[in-house]
């Protein structure tokens, strides 16, 4: 079982900084989500902003979200994210 969301934080470029409760730090990519279904809704940035941790993992104010192992699997350590930068 992957480690579960204790923090989130929406970023302008559409992704999300997540802290898991082993204290990793990841970033998930949301952009690839948005256009499909419910997170559609999630282009308008203020809508995006909503995002909040709920049960381990995410959600946003229209009831979107993601399954903590997704979260978790399918993002980029915040680390390896910001050498790729430099």
């Amino acid at each position: 079982m992957n480690p579960r969301v204790s923090t989130v934080h929406p970023n302008p470029d559409y992704t999300i900084t997540l802290t898991f409760a082993n204290g990793e730090v990841r970033r998930f990519d949301v952009k690839p989500y948005l256009d499909k279904g419910i997170f559609r809704e999630l282009k308008d940035l203020q809508k995006f902003n909503t995002v909040k941790p709920f049960l381990g993992s995410i959600q946003w104010q229209g009831g979107q979200d993601f399954c903590p192992d997704t979260l978790y699997m399918d993002s980029e350590p915040e680390a390896k994210i910001q050498a790729n930068a430099a």
